[in-house]
């Protein structure tokens, strides 16, 4: 039954699972397994998408009247996908298991790494990613030693990518879920510490995962919408729920790019993009930061999946699996400003 569902995890509600979290955990500890193959970034394979090929990183949705704009983008993107890896076979994920791969294609790299091919060339690496397990094995070791392991492989890329690729070109980090965790580690050692990477950042999209304002020492949390070298996060959930433990976090709102409480209405959405990819839709919720929290009004028309996971009940009022599809044209635009905003400020 696991390996029937697994794949629909990332694009559907999980209520066809039995109502466990065990169901996902892998069956012996991580030192128990050998790991899979690690990658080699030379090779065109290990990347999901490439601004030298087509890939899903290339779409745009049906009759949107948009286009990819990367050959001729002045960026460079650097995205992390999340979690597409879910089965209890091991705490990491294998780069040759095929079917993993498409999926992740069709999903997370067609409806959030494509958010980005107006504003930059995309560069989405393949890494052994934890499964989703992981981030909630709080009694072991064994989850952040699969974290740590799909970090080591996501630093790997993006030294590949700056030694290879990015010729001094302005650089977006962007990611979900388990990618921002990973690019969030990904700013305190490459950025950070490092004034001239730090001149070369035009902003973080560090989406769906906790990201506290004082985050770094020397990069703040943007607050507006054409500020460069600055980071943009947020969650979103349920109008009026309070989910406390993310009280100390920053937030920002996609409709505004401001860090403050107002109410930003429906009428500034340009367009989420449903599930399907067929369609935008524009005006499709609002957006108000609360306590560490996006607070949205749950959308009507159909292709905005709420996060329903086995054994965590209070993840119900969470829209995690649609951050980037709710405020898909608003990022869109957005990076293409900074981008504009970051070469202005450079001349």
């Amino acid at each position: 039954m696991f390996r029937r569902f697994y794949p629909l995890l990332f694009l559907l509600p999980l209520l066809p699972l039995a109502s466990c979290l065990n169901l996902l955990k892998p069956r012996h500890d991580f030192v128990e397994y050998t790991p899979a193959t690690g990658p080699n970034y030379a090779l065109d394979s290990c990347w999901a998408a490439l601004p030298t090929r087509r890939d899903s990183a290339d779409a745009v949705p049906l009759n949107s009247g948009l286009r990819d704009e990367q050959a001729a983008a002045p960026a460079d993107v650097f995205f992390i996908h999340p979690t597409t890896f879910y089965r209890p076979k091991g705490w990491n994920a294998d780069l040759s298991a095929n079917k993993l791969n498409r999926f992740t294609d069709r999903s997370t790299i067609r409806h959030q790494a494509s958010a980005f091919n107006a504003a930059g060339r995309i560069y989405a690496p393949r890494y052994r990613q934890a499964t989703l397990y992981s981030f909630f094995d709080e009694q072991t070791p064994n989850g952040q030693a699969a974290l740590d392991l799909a970090y080591a492989d996501v630093k790997a890329a993006f030294q590949y990518y700056l030694a290879h690729y990015n010729q001094g070109r302005p650089i977006i980090i962007a990611g979900h879920s388990q990618g921002t965790a990973h690019a969030t580690r990904l700013l305190h050692e490459f950025f950070d510490p490092d004034l001239k990477l730090r001149r070369q950042l035009v902003a973080a999209y560090l989406v769906g995962f906790k990201v506290k304002t004082d985050e770094y020492q020397t990069i703040r949390p943007c607050a507006d919408s054409l500020e460069t070298g600055c980071f943009i996060t947020y969650n979103s959930v349920a109008t009026s729920f309070d989910y406390l433990p993310f009280q100390p976090f920053a937030v920002t709102n996609p409709l505004t790019w401001k860090l403050d409480t107002l109410l930003a209405p429906a009428t500034l959405n340009r367009g989420g993009v449903s599930q399907n990819f067929k369609r935008i839709d524009p005006q499709v919720t609002d957006a108000q930061i609360h306590k560490g929290l996006l607070w949205i009004t749950p959308p009507k028309p159909g292709g905005y999946p709420r996060f329903l996971l086995p054994g965590r009940p209070e993840l119900r009022h969470s829209f995690h699996i649609a951050d980037y599809a709710l405020f898909y044209l608003n990022i869109r635009e957005n990076a293409k400003a900074r981008v504009q905003s970051w070469q202005l400020s450079s001349k």
